[in-house]
């Protein structure tokens, strides 16, 4: 009886720290068509990845204090609070990355000035 006590206790534990928030760094980029800025200028590239490069550090920053929130919340409670809360920023973030990425080969194959 204790032995399943304890199983549950550690299938419990698994969920809650896999549904925990990924640092920054370790969130992929969505893969996006560099053919969706094909339009733009160098200038304009430069102004769009600029601006998303600015909104990925804020995100980044929110998802630090996701993680560190989820790792309190797991190590106190049991529970990934900041990812239950709606703090986890990962779908943004990847997405964010991916447009990025797309900037930049764009960039490349138009021969800007990065």
């Amino acid at each position: 009886m204790k032995s399943i006590f304890n199983l549950g206790i550690l299938a419990v534990a698994a969920v809650a720290i896999s549904a925990c928030a990924k640092q920054p760094d370790e969130i992929a980029a969505i893969p996006m068509e560099p053919s969706m800025y094909a339009g733009q200028s160098c200038g304009s590239l430069s102004q769009t990845k600029l601006k998303l490069s600015q909104d990925l550090a804020s995100l980044s920053a929110q998802q630090k204090s996701a993680a560190s929130g989820d790792a309190f919340g797991v190590f106190m409670l049991g529970l990934p609070l900041s990812s239950m809360s709606g703090g986890d920023k990962e779908a943004a973030i990847s997405v964010t990355k991916g447009k990025i990425d797309a900037i930049n080969q764009e960039m490349a194959r138009k021969r800007c000035q990065m």
